[in-house]
């Protein structure tokens, strides 16, 4: 038996909202969309992990879901320059990321991030 893959299901009232979010402001495309319940997807591969903490390092509360990206500084400006709302600034962080965390309109806090 072999995990393939995990997907994470966020609760949102209206899935339609997330679109600006998850595929407009971080790229990812549409892959799935039944109404009811929407998937997004990255072309990117990876291997399935999950995370269990009891903080967010750093003193932080744990995030819902913590998203790598090539490069954090192009997404903080964009979440800058769109208005969102960050609830920890960008840091060079001593395990070796660089990230932010930024709130999606259903008040989850995602950890975007880079490694250094």
């Amino acid at each position: 038996m072999a995990v393939r893959r995990i997907v994470t299901n966020l609760a949102a009232s209206d899935p339609e909202r997330a679109k600006a979010f998850y595929e407009e402001f971080l790229d990812l495309k549409l892959v799935m969309d039944h109404g009811w319940i929407l998937t997004f997807a990255s072309g990117a591969t990876s291997k399935p992990e999950i995370s269990v903490a009891s903080e967010g390092g750093a003193g932080t509360p744990v995030p819902v879901v913590s998203i790598e990206v090539d490069d954090v500084d192009v997404i903080y400006t964009r979440a800058k320059s769109a208005g969102l709302e960050i609830t920890y600034d960008i840091t060079d962080e001593p395990w070796g990321v660089r990230r932010f965390y930024v709130r999606d309109p259903f008040g989850n806090v995602i950890n975007i991030l880079s490694h250094r």
